[in-house]
């Protein structure tokens, strides 16, 4: 494999059920700038240093023209970009504007006080399996499960969810580079999906505004504090991001898990017997199948030196999580799936100040929804291995996961 194929390779559609072999390739120059113009970082403490280096940028605005090319330009729309690809101050005032009604440190049980909704969910999409043997568990769980989530944390309404469908569909595959696709086309359903949901969620700030409710948009929408409170813009920005990203990762967290648990057998039937393996069990899937593998958009705002490459001012650079999670200079057997490992620091969330603001949802919604599954589905096994994958080299996950099961043990049992 020469160096100018990688970037090709990683989203080569081929590669998709298996992207790891070429990872380790990569792996053998940790910085590599591809013939298509991304630099590569592809090492664990390499990739590690940069997430946690203030003079590598999160805004496109700071891409030099050729390296800003192939982006989505969010300047064409209504909507600024959201706060996950600002750099600080702006990018703190937001994100510390959208935490406060969401969690620690200002709404500490959130979170854990939806535990008991979380479960009730799970056990009623479960229960549909009633009278069946076989399903597809991103259409029927994987998918309805963390969308009816955020929709009641938000505050959108669940049956609004064929209206925001493709939106949030669009708006996920324009963060894929997909660097054979026209690029000018991609820009415009990517701006027309924004705009959309834009209106959308304006609407529905309204209403909130009108009619406060015990959800997240209200609290947003009122938004009082000592920071003051987001403009129309801001507002609707951070609301389409949690919408989108509410729900986007956390079904290939939980179809990712499901598939790795039914490669492991072993494993599987632990978690049935002790349901408290759940939580490391998460943080091992986290590293070893994550469902965002890579970062594309970053760029330094100075020169910056590392593992003997100097990244120019202005470049764009793409960090490889999910090989950076396989590194053996940081995991021993990095390819072995262990649960009970030590150590575990991942990249599954990222790192620094744009680790996942929806990490901790995330993280209990794939424990009580992998638990259940486990404990509930009678000798469940995979019809199909790879199963078919989503199109998204960055978003990775099945877009089927055909499963077949003898039966259903009842929530008590």
């Amino acid at each position: 494999m020469t160096q100018g194929s990688l970037l090709r390779k990683i989203t080569d559609y081929a590669n998709r059920a298996d992207p790891y072999p070429v990872y380790a390739e990569l792996r053998k120059t940790p910085v590599v700038q591809d013939e298509e113009g991304p630099y590569l970082v592809s090492t664990y403490w390499e990739i590690h240093g940069l997430l946690h280096d203030p003079r590598l940028s999160s805004d496109a605005r700071n891409l030099n023209p050729q390296a800003a090319g192939a982006l989505t330009d969010e300047e064409d729309t209504a909507l600024p970009p959201a706060f996950l690809r600002l750099d600080p101050p702006e990018h703190d005032r937001l994100r510390r504007l959208a935490m406060t009604p969401f969690g620690p440190p200002h709404t500490p049980r959130r979170i854990h006080a939806m535990r008991g909704e979380l479960s009730r969910i799970i056990g009623e999409l479960i229960d549909g399996f009633a009278n069946h043997h076989r399903i597809d568990l991103v259409d029927h769980f994987s998918y309805p499960f963390p969308v009816t989530v955020i929709c009641r944390l938000l505050g959108v309404p669940r049956e609004d969810e064929p209206r925001f469908h493709h939106w949030a569909e669009t708006l996920a595959a324009g963060l894929d580079p997909a660097p054979d696709e026209d690029a000018a086309e991609r820009r415009r359903t990517t701006q027309q999906a924004r705009t959309e949901l834009g209106r959308y969620l304006a609407e529905l700030i309204e209403e909130r505004r009108r009619a406060p409710g015990d959800d997240m948009l209200s609290a947003l929408a009122a938004g009082h504090g000592p920071e003051g409170q987001m403009t129309q813009a801001e507002l609707l920005s951070t609301a389409s991001l949690l919408l989108v990203a509410g729900h986007e990762t956390t079904v290939n967290l939980i179809t990712n898990g499901m598939l790795t648990l039914l490669r492991n057998p072993d494993v599987l039937t632990r978690l049935r017997a002790r349901p408290q393996l759940a939580t490391p069990l998460v943080e091992e899937l986290l590293r070893f199948e994550p469902p965002v593998q890579l970062l594309p958009q970053r760029t330094p705002l100075a020169d910056i030196d590392i593992a003997g490459v100097t990244i120019p001012k202005g470049a764009s650079v793409w960090l490889v999580l999910a090989s950076g999670n396989r590194d053996p200079q940081r995991f021993l057997e990095p390819d072995r799936f262990d649960p009970q490992r030590k150590d575990n620091q991942h990249l599954g969330f990222g790192s620094g100040i744009h680790s996942c603001f929806g990490a901790p949802l995330a993280r209990l919604e794939a424990q009580l929804a992998l638990t259940e599954l486990a404990r509930r589905l009678d000798n469940p096994r995979l019809l199909e291995d790879p199963p078919e994958y989503r199109r998204n080299a960055v978003l990775r996950g099945p877009r089927h996961l055909p499963v077949a099961f003898d039966g259903l043990r009842g929530r008590d049992d």
